[in-house]
């Protein structure tokens, strides 16, 4: 009797190989984050942390806004 080969079976073979590349590249960088060092060391990651900081609230504070409008109108109706 043979065994069907599944598309179930072949997606978990390629996540493992996938898997495994990126684990492999990771292994490859031995320096530290240069870059962040080089902007703390100037004050800019504040700025940068400030930034990001106000962009997810500001997605927080709009999605609160969108969800109170669709409450709204599922009550009219």
């Amino acid at each position: 009797m043979k065994k069907k080969y599944s598309l179930k079976n072949s997606s978990k073979g390629m996540m493992l190989v996938l898997s495994t590349c990126l684990t492999l590249t990771s292994f490859a960088q031995d320096k530290g984050p240069e870059m962040a060092d080089t902007m703390r060391s100037n004050g800019k990651i504040y700025v940068v942390v400030a930034v990001c900081l106000t962009l997810l609230i500001g997605l927080f504070l709009y999605m609160i806004r969108v969800e109170r409008m669709v409450r709204k109108l599922e009550k009219e109706k």
